[in-house]
């Protein structure tokens, strides 16, 4: 499904906004209790996602029914599991540079 956004950057002015189509997208992240990678990619995502308002975020825990099932489904066997518009992007660690890179690139 395509959202129709206006995007208006830091240094946007009157003569200088664009608009553009960006692809919703959903990501879920499986974290576990007491997980400090977890925590560190949820606040990582919360620092960044006003710059993303078609990403539509789940935080599901490894301990609830839908969290197992999501860990078999996804073969997910260390948290975080950061899963984007249903496929496995990463377990057990992130890097936020190459996460902004596949964000964008399911974006557009």
């Amino acid at each position: 499904m395509l959202r129709g956004l206006l995007h208006i950057t830091e240094t946007c002015t009157v003569f200088h906004c664009f608009m553009y189509i960006m692809k919703e997208v959903t990501l879920e992240e499986l974290s576990s209790p007491g997980c400090q990678i977890c925590k560190a990619f949820e606040e990582f995502w919360h620092s960044i996602e006003s710059h993303f308002p078609n990403v539509r975020y789940k935080n599901i825990s490894a301990t609830t029914p839908e969290g197992i099932e999501m860990a078999g489904t996804y073969e997910i066997f260390a948290s975080p599991g950061i899963v984007l518009n249903g496929e496995l992007f990463s377990a057990g660690k992130f890097d936020k540079d190459k996460f902004m890179k596949k964000l964008k690139e399911v974006s557009q």
